[in-house]
């Protein structure tokens, strides 16, 4: 069973939008035998791109697995979106993923989310390869390109191919690892004679890319020292051993739409790209401590849960990688989250545009389990008595929200089924309901992505309405004051009668609501003294001036009048909500606003723009330092949250989609006066 291990490679295609990723895949299905003719994303007939909305617009929205074989190895490609919005989705492709391949436009070069790709993967020492694609497009250049990566991700990225011709002239490489040439005018490659034009420069990288690979190892400097020039064998294993310890990054060169290259790269992954067991033993938590668990067929059986989709036809699909032992069909693991046992019924694999049932996964695999109906993304599925938790990846925060409603009462549960659907789909997404502003929130990684999800809300049937999400402002009274309340109603029978005097005081930030009693003499009953403070507190929802609820406040229940026959409970609650009213009338109150703790990361060339923009904002910075990664900033300012209700949009649009930020609600300041001017009066 070792052996099967050794002969897995599971691989993620990252990269930005557009980049040709999902072309690439189709094109290494068809080199492999699994279609006819590669699909085409721009038509969408891609079989990677299955989604209506991905089809519709023409671009992936969501990982995607395929499994197949490949020279006796199987392998199975993730492909991923390219577009910021929804780089969770890469981020979970690249955790479960041994081989990170960047897919780079030859035309564009490298590209927002190719850096921000990169440094996570970084941040884990992921294995990385890049594909330069695109060579056949007009304007392409290789060289160009290789400089940028050389710019971008630093000297280690090492050409290992080089193109004969680009552009309208590209029809072939040259295998910088073999001395040999490869053109593609039948669409297959043939093996030539390294074309003159090219021969000097494909020696030469030949030669530097032996003293690359011989430097790590002293035994093959040593014989290349000695005149004795490693074989093919030999150089593969040294770079294969170089790209597992992340010291060095290939890069290859083709088209997928032509497609010429993608069988050598399906070589290259195969031959040097690591196996599951090559990248070392799977940490895990046992309880408090860390453990390691060995990629083992013959292990106890760990998987871990890193895609959940709900299919028209299958139910819910649970995209699995089997990290120790071999899972079996009708086998009964433990949701490590919930405590459930789990029985996995139906065990599949994607192979081409088919679901193909297997009777078993071995470990270091990746499958599809059905009908996992409490299990969901991120959980650990481990054996009965083994109680261990795989991490699961920080995926980034939902930074931009609506507000979202049913259009009428009859799709109210609609509503709330399917945002339960799109949040256990995608795990960036998160739906809350603020108290404050009574709105129900939609948050996502931006514009796009919120979009796309209500777009699948109305394929779910679900006829939905959006506002802008309001800023959940507060109101404090502007000072003491003591309100006597009177409450008299006479309908028939017994009336309500009650006269409260109560005392009111603003209280520290955040210190909430506070009662008491001063009442002496039985000028209010005993029992119905609790009845001022909660027709007080009851009031503060709405009672501001503005209507916002009243907060941080003390009240206190002086004195009052009462009938023997009249007087209730009910009636000196409604007292209580009239002295606060009436305070508020008198004295008037301050408007508190939201403020937000936000930490920003952004390359050192924009530090400047985004220092600039959060003090145009009301912003107070706190400090800047080293931010995630080499020439990453981080600045950290507490700010107005009605001031970065967009800010996800316009910090993307200001650092060309290399700044991120979190934000943390911080607490509550006093709204400028020129700004409460133009609050509305309460209606």
């Amino acid at each position: 069973m070792a052996g099967l291990v050794k002969s897995v490679r599971n691989v993620a295609l990252v990269g930005h939008n557009g980049n040709g990723k999902t072309s690439l895949a189709e094109a290494m299905l068809y080199r492999a035998g699994l279609l006819g003719r590669p699909g085409r994303v721009d038509e969408g007939t891609a079989a990677c791109d299955s989604d209506p909305e991905e089809r519709e617009r023409h671009q992936s929205l969501a990982l995607t697995t395929v499994s197949f074989s490949w020279d006796g190895y199987t392998i199975t490609l993730i492909d991923t979106p390219g577009y910021a919005d929804f780089m969770g989705e890469a981020l979970q492709a690249m955790e479960v993923a041994e081989l990170a391949v960047f897919v780079v436009d030859a035309v564009s070069g490298v590209q927002a989310q190719d850096r921000v790709l990169w440094r996570h993967a970084a941040k884990s020492n992921k294995p990385r390869m890049v594909f330069v694609n695109g060579l056949d497009r007009a304007h392409a250049s290789f060289e160009t390109t290789l400089a940028g990566l050389r710019s971008a991700f630093g000297s280690h990225t090492e050409p290992v191919e080089i193109p004969i011709g680009e552009g309208s002239g590209f029809h072939g490489i040259a295998d910088l690892l073999t001395d040999h040439a490869f053109v593609y005018d039948s669409g297959h490659a043939e093996e030539v004679a390294v074309p003159d034009e090219i021969a000097d420069k494909e020696h030469a990288g030949h030669e530097h890319l032996v003293e690359e690979m011989v430097e790590a190892d002293d035994e093959a400097l040593e014989q290349y020292l000695e005149g004795t020039a490693p074989s093919t064998e030999a150089l593969e294993h040294l770079l294969h051993e170089a790209v597992d310890n992340g010291a060095v990054f290939p890069v290859l060169c083709g088209s997928a739409t032509a497609p010429i290259g993608v069988d050598h790269l399906l070589d290259f992954i195969c031959h040097v790209g690591p196996a599951p067991d090559d990248i070392g033993p799977a940490l895990v938590e046992a309880g408090p401590d860390a453990a390691e668990v060995a990629v083992d067929p013959d292990g106890d059986t760990l998987a871990y849960v890193f895609k959940t989709r709900i299919d028209d036809f299958l139910g819910r699909v649970s995209y699995i990688k089997v990290l120790s032992g071999t899972l079996k069909a009708d086998d009964v693991l433990v949701n490590s989250r919930t405590h459930r046992h789990e029985r996995l019924h139906q065990l599949m694999v994607v192979s081409g545009t088919d679901h193909r049932n297997v009777r078993e996964v071995a470990a270091g695999s990746i499958a599809m389990v059905t009908k996992l109906d409490a299990t969901l993304t991120g959980d650990t599925l481990a054996a009965d008595g083994k109680p261990v938790v795989v991490p699961a990846p920080r995926l980034p925060e939902p930074v931009y929200g609506i507000a979202v409603r049913a259009a009428t009462p009859a799709h109210e549960d609609r509503l709330s089924s399917g945002l339960r659907r799109l949040v256990t789909e995608d795990p960036s997404l998160s739906v809350g309901f603020d108290a404050t502003t009574k709105q129900t929130i939609l948050s996502g990684g931006g514009e796009t992505h919120l979009r796309v999800a209500l777009s699948r809300l109305v394929r779910m049937g679900v006829d939905v309405e959006t506002d802008e999400v309001k800023v959940a402002y507060l109101e404090t009274l502007a000072g003491p004051v003591e309100i006597q309340s009177r409450h008299k109603k006479q309908s028939g029978g017994h009336g309500q009668y009650a006269v409260a005097t109560v005392r009111f005081e603003p209280l520290a930030r955040g210190a909430g609501f506070e009662y008491d009693s001063e009442v002496t003499g039985g000028a209010i009953p005993r029992n119905l003294i609790p009845a001022v403070g909660a027709g007080v507190e009851e009031a503060m929802g709405n009672s501001g001036v503005h209507g916002f609820p009243v907060v941080d406040l003390r009240a206190v229940c002086t004195d009052g009048l009462t009938h023997s026959v009249d007087s209730s409970e009910m009636a000196f609650k409604m007292a209580g909500s009239l002295a606060l009213r009436n305070a508020v009338r008198q004295v008037g109150t301050k408007v508190l606003e939201p403020v937000s703790e936000i930490t920003v990361q952004v390359p050192d060339t924009h530090q400047g723009d985004v220092l600039g923009d959060l003090s145009a904002r009301r912003a107070h910075v706190l400090g800047t330092g080293p931010g995630d990664g080499v020439g990453i900033t981080e600045v950290r300012a507490l700010v107005p949250t009605s001031e970065i209700q967009k800010y996800a949009i316009d910090l993307r649009s200001m650092t060309g989609g290399t700044g991120f930020f979190h934000t943390e609600h911080h607490g509550h300041q006093n709204l400028p006066a020129a700004l409460v001017a133009k609050l509305p009066a309460k209606s």
